[in-house]
């Protein structure tokens, strides 16, 4: 099969077309044909050499998304049966004709969306209700912060967070994606270059804020965060190294909490999974959520992709068509 293959550590340039062996499918996973593969940042950090794949996924081969038709199930598969439409979470090997994965970690595609829609779906799906709604326990009438809240993790959590009654705080890095943010359902929202979030959202102000920018926005999350407030973190953009004062945390008795998905189980994939099924997709339907595909590239052109993956320069998702 054709797929796009990382040759060395570096910039967009490494990422070349190239035949590999079309994997098999036993036990419990099932072979997709790829019809759509989402973009993420953690593709850029593999590349770069700062994420290595976990073990059993491809080292070489990026992508943690995609979507396609079941051309072949494991002897032990009971949930999936051939020409099944679906999109699922990958451990890594995405950008490619053929997957295989464990049919725990795939979803129907909701009725009305695309293939290239249902590939934006599940990494920023699977990561936005696991720390929002699982570890920050986000409910009707909270107050929810995201910071980048343009991006694919942002544009996610701003809907569900909006879906789930809450009202919605976000910081952006330009007018045209405040926009696109104020578009999505956030009530409040900073531009992190003219204003600092603390200034204007205020002291114990809110409930439950998602951050992958670590640095110095830290200590202004905690400050913010309302007494009994949970932050949450998925990354550390300007820094993973930190001060944190104790004593602020054990008086605002603040949950601090962080987590990385892609090495979990796939027990734990399946359970999240499976609570995606019954409280978030029945929600997601044309009219109500917006897949937000910013551009689509062919697999041919994962430099020229990765490279606006790179700059930020975009909103939404960037999504890779076969």
């Amino acid at each position: 099969m054709k797929a796009v293959v990382i040759t060395k550590f570096g910039g967009p340039e490494v990422l070349k077309i190239k035949e590999v062996d079309t994997p098999t499918c036993t036990g419990h996973q099932v072979l997709i044909a790829v019809k759509a593969a989402g973009m993420n940042r953690p593709d850029v950090f593999q590349r770069k050499g700062n994420y290595a794949a976990p073990e059993g996924a491809p080292a070489d081969i990026p992508g943690l998304e995609i979507s396609g038709e079941i051309v072949s199930i494991g002897e032990l598969v009971d949930e999936w049966k051939i020409g099944d439409q679906v999109c699922t979470l990958l451990s890594g090997g995405g950008y490619a004709e053929y997957v295989a994965v464990d049919q725990g970690q795939c979803l129907l595609i909701p009725k009305g969306l695309t293939y290239e829609e249902a590939a934006a779906l599940p990494e920023t799906l699977f990561t936005v209700y696991h720390n929002v709604f699982q570890r920050g326990e986000l409910k009707y009438g909270n107050s929810f912060l995201v910071h980048g809240g343009s991006g694919g993790i942002g544009s996610m959590a701003i809907q569900l967070a909006k879906l789930a009654g809450a009202k919605v705080y976000t910081t952006v890095g330009s007018g045209d994606k405040a926009t696109y943010c104020k578009e999505l359902g956030a009530s409040v929202i900073i531009n992190y270059k003219e204003q600092g979030f603390r200034e204007i959202i205020g002291d114990n102000k809110i409930d439950v804020i998602l951050d992958s920018i670590g640095g110095d926005y830290f200590e202004k999350n905690l400050e913010v965060l309302k007494p009994d407030g949970h932050l949450i973190y998925i990354n550390a953009m300007k820094g993973a190294k930190v001060e944190l004062n104790l004593f602020k945390l054990m008086q605002k008795r603040i949950y601090l909490s962080g987590s990385l998905l892609r090495s979990r189980s796939i027990l734990f994939k399946k359970n999240v999974r499976d609570d995606i099924n019954k409280q978030i997709l029945p929600l997601i339907k044309p009219g109500v959520f917006k897949a937000n595909i910013y551009k689509t590239f062919q697999l041919e052109e994962a430099s020229v992709a990765h490279a606006l993956l790179d700059s930020g320069d975009f909103t939404g998702k960037l999504v890779f068509v076969l």
